[in-house]
């Protein structure tokens, strides 16, 4: 037996799960009152704690930005963390984050895409002021100041401080983590089998498949379905695959 199987580990602070949702979700909607939800490709957290994100140029949630006070436009980003492989269940968390949208001064739109795009080169990118070679429709960058961070998953719901996010980094293996769930489902079934072995008596029932696992840095998080909701579970234990 390895150190790594002995060592307690740390599961990941409820900021770092946002960071990890941060990272992994491949779109984010913003959502004002009284218009429908528009969806932002590019949302990132900035160092100072505001969040970059972008919005169609043609829509009227621009608009609004634009003719907005300088208190900003009162607005919702909402970031779904879907699970990588097919679940009963394929939402594992939510994260809501309000907050102030303001318009970015023209001139120094360059200067934070490139802040963005050296930690997040993303092609959604591309579309801010000129729209992208493949068609797509010319976007803006916006800029929200966050009055609070909400996120529900199997565990509840719990309000996190803009300064734990600042503190906190994403898992290092989100990124990896559906290559890594196929994998185990295809060559290594046994493993799943001791993972399980792990849960609480109470949930052991039936075969749990790698869809209902969250593969982590500090091990892997279960979502095994009750007859009232989805029970989430952590396990510390790491395997050699």
């Amino acid at each position: 037996m390895t150190d790594a199987q002995t060592t307690p580990q740390t599961a990941p602070t409820t900021a770092e799960r946002i960071r990890t949702t941060f990272a992994r979700c491949g779109g984010a909607t913003i959502a004002v009152d009284g218009l429908d939800p528009v969806r932002s490709p590019v949302h990132h957290l900035l160092d100072d704690g505001s969040f970059a994100v972008t919005a169609p140029a043609a829509s009227a949630l621009v608009r609004l930005v634009h003719r907005a006070p300088a208190a900003g436009l009162p607005a919702m980003l909402e970031m779904t963390d879907q699970a990588p492989v097919p679940l009963r269940e394929p939402v594992r968390s939510l994260v809501w984050v309000r907050g102030q949208l303001h318009r970015v001064p023209r001139v120094d739109v360059p200067a934070l895409l490139d802040l963005i795009a050296e930690k997040n080169p993303n092609p959604a990118l591309l579309q801010v002021n000129s729209g992208s070679r493949t068609g797509e429709p010319r976007a803006v960058l916006l800029r929200m100041e966050i009055a609070s961070v909400v996120v529900a998953d199997a565990t509840g719901a719990e309000a996190v401080p803009v300064g734990a996010l600042l503190d906190a980094e994403p898992d290092p293996f989100c990124a990896m983590e559906s290559a890594w769930l196929q994998h185990l489902e295809a060559a290594h079934p046994d493993v799943i089998d001791r993972l399980a072995g792990r849960l609480p008596m109470s949930l052991r029932r039936g075969r749990v498949a790698p869809s209902d696992w969250t593969a982590t840095g500090c091990g892997c998080a279960s979502r095994v379905p009750t007859p009232i909701t989805m029970c989430g579970c952590r396990s510390r234990h790491r395997s050699t695959i």
